[in-house]
């Protein structure tokens, strides 16, 4: 990862540390020497061995102290991951405990004198473009289908932004990650993205499967393990301009397709419903950013969704035991705001 690990003994907080990326994430930390604490809203056996666990809603400022207690590094990763029509459909359920969970842990790390922060940003501050540039952000709007939390996601990095004048904290990274798929992902089918939607029906054996447009839209795909690399690069590195977590590579949907089909014992055949709509026809980050400080993707496209499907055919009956703000208690059931 890089040539001095600065991980080491470090005591380090990991928000969502049972997500997707968080996982993955944990396990480098922990093969690196960290001394890692995981808050969550998952039950604790999605939590990796080795780890202190805190079961928690972070939309509270007090959960958020408490989690930074004693914390040099902090990992912020929690988020609420849904598909752009649950988006549509809910869209203060992104935006509201988005808005309070970031606000709230990155003033508990600053009065906790957390040394290191990874902010974890979003494609969605980006307005349509078919390439996706870090310095474009402010010239313009997020895009209308993910303008929720597009924003919320906007604010945060304001926050770092505001904090880096007011009180000289330099140690805040921002990643902001391209369309992220791999284990442990959301394969409920009411509010999973495309990639575990796709997984989970033909796994399933849906035949035929019907997929929504044409399959020519083009969208930027980065394996969860890859991103994980990328955040500890990013604070390794003491990174502070946001950098995009993506392949650079645009893949097309048919292609999607055409990979999943290949890795089931039986294939589907595939109905493309054009009466449905296919989205903006190609959305790409530019990654110069993020090759000048050494990063670059281990994971092909391929190997990706063949470890993904491998891991959800052999995890089915525990892969949605997962918290989902959709179909479980709200958050905001503490009290939040800063003190």
């Amino acid at each position: 990862m890089t040539e001095t690990n600065i991980f080491k003994d470090k005591k380090i907080l990991v928000t969502g540390g049972t997500g997707m990326i968080g996982k993955y994430l944990v396990e480098e930390l922990l093969a690196l020497g960290a001394k890692v604490r995981v808050a969550s809203l998952d039950d604790p056996s999605r939590a990796a061995p080795k780890t202190e666990f805190l079961r928690t809603d972070l939309t509270s400022f007090d959960a958020c102290l408490a989690a930074c207690k004693g914390m040099e590094i902090v990992f912020h990763l929690a988020g609420i991951k849904g598909s752009p029509l649950m988006a549509a459909k809910k869209p203060a359920s992104f935006f509201v405990p988005t808005l309070a969970f970031d606000t709230n842990m990155m003033e508990a790390a600053r009065q906790c004198g957390v040394k290191k922060y990874l902010y974890t940003s979003s494609i969605g501050v980006y307005h349509p473009a078919e390439v996706f540039f870090e310095d474009s952000v402010w010239s313009t709007y997020p895009s209308q289908k993910d303008e929720f939390g597009g924003w919320a996601k906007r604010m945060g990095e304001l926050q770092a932004s505001a904090y880096r004048i007011e009180h000289g904290w330099k140690g805040i990274s921002i990643a902001r990650p391209a369309n992220v798929y791999g284990r442990y992902d959301n394969f409920n089918p009411d509010n999973a993205m495309v990639i575990p939607s796709l997984i989970k029906r033909a796994v399933e054996g849906e035949n035929p499967l019907v997929v929504w447009g044409d399959g020519s839209p083009i969208r930027d795909f980065i394996h969860a393990s890859d991103v994980a690399n990328g955040m500890l690069l990013l604070v390794a590195k003491g990174e502070e301009r946001p950098v995009n977590l993506g392949s650079g590579n645009g893949v097309a949907i048919k292609t999607l397709v055409e990979i999943i089909a290949a890795n089931l014992d039986k294939k589907p055949a595939i109905v493309w419903d054009s009466t449905k709509p296919s989205g903006d026809n190609k959305r790409v980050m530019d990654t110069s950013r993020a090759k000048s400080i050494g990063f670059a993707p281990r994971m092909s496209i391929e190997e990706g969704i063949k470890d993904a499907m491998a891991w959800y055919k052999a995890n089915r009956a525990s892969a949605d035991k997962r918290y989902n703000v959709f179909t479980e208690k709200k958050l905001m059931s503490g009290k939040p705001g800063m003190k």
